[in-house]
């Protein structure tokens, strides 16, 4: 059996970027995760010990997203998906979203995602 756990619009404060007013002045990005796990055996028994904490996820996700600047969003996001797949066993398929609200593009835009999804096996081949 295969489920999903969402973590959907964790914001944080970073200093990622190409422009260097990016990586001094920061701005607010957003994460959005899903992880595919089998949670039924907690969901039976009700008991967190036999699915993933998602506040450890998300605790481990806030580190990540504020321990080095990132020149991409998609290292970030690259970033955070292989170390979910290393910390966590019991996910099967992660996928990571990664926003950068308010772009400097030179025009109106709400934000920019990428989106990084990984497989187990996929992560065994690196």
């Amino acid at each position: 059996m295969q489920n999903v756990i969402r973590i959907k619009k964790a914001t944080f404060y970073g200093y990622h970027g190409v422009r260097s007013e990016e990586q001094s002045v920061g701005g607010k990005f957003e994460a959005d995760v899903d992880i595919y796990t089998d949670f039924s055996k907690a969901a039976l028994n009700d008991d967190l010990k036999e699915t993933i904490d998602y506040h450890k996820v998300y605790s481990f996700i806030y580190k990540l997203a504020l321990e080095q600047k990132y020149y991409l969003i998609e290292a970030l996001a690259m970033k955070i998906t292989d170390e979910l797949l290393k910390k966590f066993d019991t996910i099967t398929k992660v996928a990571v979203r990664i926003r950068k609200n308010n772009p400097p593009l030179g025009g109106v835009v709400d934000c920019v995602e990428v989106e990084v999804v990984k497989d187990r096996e996929e992560f065994k081949d690196n």
